[in-house]
C-alpha cells in the first residue's frame, strides 16, 4: 500500500510541480491581534469592520459511471481513493458505475463543488481508477444534511464507513 500525501506523484517520478496558494479568508493574520494576541477585525476603509467570510462542512455526493470494469481493480481504486483523501465517508460501486460521500470545508457551495468535480480527475492516475465521467454531484450544507436525515429523507446515514458493493 502506498503511502503519500494527498496529491502527491507516485514514487520515482523525476519532476513534482509545486505550487502555492493564499491562506483563505478565515485565516487568522498575526497583524490583526491586539496585544493579548487576540484577533482584531480588519478594518475596511471607513472604518467598519470587516466580515470574516468562514468556512463550512458540505457533504458531497459524487457518482460516476462509464464502461465496465473488474470489481476487484474498482474497489482497491476506491479504496486507495480513500487512502489518499482521508475525509471519504464511504464508497459505494458496481463494475460500471460508483458513488463516493465525504465531507469537504469550502467558504461556499461553489468552492466545494468545484473541489469535487476535481475529485476524480485528480486522483484518477495515482489511484488507478476506472476512465469514468462524473455523471452526477450532490452538495448540501452540513444543516441540511441532518434536517434531512432528521426529517428521515436524503441519503442514508454514512454508515458503514468504507468502500462497499451495492
Amino acid at each position: 500500500m502506498r503511502r503519500a500525501r494527498p496529491g502527491a506523484l507516485p514514487r520515482g517520478t523525476a519532476e513534482r510541480a509545486l505550487t502555492s496558494v493564499e491562506a483563505g479568508a478565515d485565516f487568522d493574520d498575526p497583524a490583526d491581534a491586539d496585544d493579548d494576541g487576540r484577533q482584531q477585525p480588519a478594518a475596511t476603509a471607513d472604518r467598519r469592520p470587516e466580515e470574516r467570510v468562514l468556512s463550512k462542512l458540505w457533504h458531497i455526493t459524487l457518482s460516476v459511471s462509464g464502461a465496465e470494469a473488474p470489481l476487484k481493480e474498482v474497489r482497491r481504486g476506491l479504496e486507495q481513493l480513500a487512502h489518499d483523501h482521508p475525509f471519504l465517508l464511504t464508497s459505494r460501486y458496481a463494475n460500471d458505475h460508483a458513488e463516493i460521500r465525504y465531507w469537504e470545508e469550502a467558504r461556499d457551495l461553489h468552492d466545494a463543488a468545484a473541489v469535487a468535480l476535481r475529485l476524480w480527475g485528480e486522483h484518477r492516475q495515482s489511484a488507478k481508477l476506472p476512465p469514468w465521467e462524473i455523471v452526477g454531484l450532490e452538495v448540501i450544507d452540513r444543516e441540511t444534511y441532518h434536517q434531512r436525515i432528521a426529517e428521515g429523507y436524503g441519503p442514508p446515514p454514512a454508515s458503514p464507513v468504507g468502500v462497499h458493493p451495492y
